[in-house]
């Protein structure tokens, strides 16, 4: 009988030593929730499937990451005019998104007078050049598409190319794109884009004129070249003028009276957002003002504060350079 029992215990004491190893050694080894190693030699057996991937997929893979290392900046010069701003700027800006879908497109104004007004009266931030570049730089951008909304390579223009000069070393590569009023072609589109815009008032009795703003720089010479390209494209009842440079309002009013058929002027900014010259120097009630100057002329006036960039002809245009900045990589 003791015999019987020390065989128990002792049989009892190789169960529990064995129970308590395995218990021990499934612990330190992995938790139950982990995949079964038949599951794991499944999902990981198929080598020649992986193997297959990169001559089907890598290309498209590597564009990809090529891609999110790219950012499109748009940099205009700004408005305090919020209904203008979303219905010109923001117009041009989605329309360059919609166009390259893979590219993040962020948005950056030159006058820090406005950015600091919007800020102060609606709480609405908007970098500067120098905050937006630096923040692609600190983001990991490699690849930087500038695009702008200047009408011009004016002043401004130069500027921006100037401060890009200083971030060549943060980017592998950087394109700028044109102003809207670069090429013949560029032209004709503007002309196209204009006058299928105001065709309802070409009736030989009302001249439609176009206010532009007009600068000291060399590129102020693209009025008088549109102005030339109206007249030869047959559009004789437009004139162009500036507020700050020539032709003059009072070179348009003296073409007005030269020509002796008009009874109506159609006054329209020719500036891509009908903000302040838009809606003071040119139609304001201001004694100065061109409204105000052509109605003392005799002229029944009316005035459309309407920007170039709610045109999609126009839009079109900076989508085209902005391609054709991309293509120059």
């Amino acid at each position: 009988m003791k015999r019987k029992m020390a065989g128990l215990l002792a049989a009892l004491m190789v169960l529990g030593v064995t129970g308590c190893g395995g218990n021990n050694q499934q612990t330190a080894a992995e938790p139950e929730e982990q995949v079964p190693a038949e599951e794991e030699t499944t999902e990981t057996e198929p080598v020649e499937t992986e193997a297959e991937e990169p001559d089907t997929g890598g290309e498209a893979e590597e564009a990809q990451t090529q891609e999110g290392d790219t950012l499109v900046l748009v940099v205009s010069f700004g408005t305090s005019y919020n209904d203008s701003r979303d219905i010109t700027i923001g117009a041009i800006e989605k329309s360059i998104e919609e166009a390259f879908p893979s590219y993040p497109v962020r948005r950056a104004f030159t006058a820090q007078t406005i950015i600091d007004k919007l800020a102060e009266r609606d709480g609405l931030e908007i970098d500067n050049v120098t905050q937006a570049l630096d923040r692609a730089v600190a983001d990991g951008f490699k690849t930087l598409i500038v695009q702008p909304t200047h009408l011009m390579n004016g002043l401004e223009y130069m500027d921006l190319a100037d401060e890009l000069k200083e971030y060549e070393s943060d980017f592998d590569k950087i394109a700028l794109g044109e102003p809207l009023l670069t090429s013949d072609a560029d032209y004709e589109a503007v002309i196209a884009a204009i006058t299928e815009d105001t065709k309802e008032y070409d009736d030989g009795e009302t001249a439609i004129v176009y206010m532009g703003h007009g600068t000291e720089a060399e590129s102020n010479q693209i009025y008088a070249s549109m102005q030339e390209k109206l007249t030869a494209a047959g559009y004789t009842n437009y004139f162009v003028g500036t507020v700050e440079a020539e032709p003059t309002l009072d070179d348009v009013v003296q073409a007005l009276k030269e020509a002796g058929t008009y009874k109506k002027v159609v006054l329209q900014p020719l500036m891509v957002v009908a903000g302040d010259h838009a809606n003071n120097d040119m139609a304001g009630d201001e004694e100065d003002s061109w409204k105000t100057t052509l109605e003392a002329e005799g002229f029944e006036v009316e005035s459309r504060l309407r920007g170039l960039g709610e045109l999609s002809g126009i839009c079109e245009i900076y989508v085209q350079h902005t391609q054709a900045a991309i293509d120059s990589l």
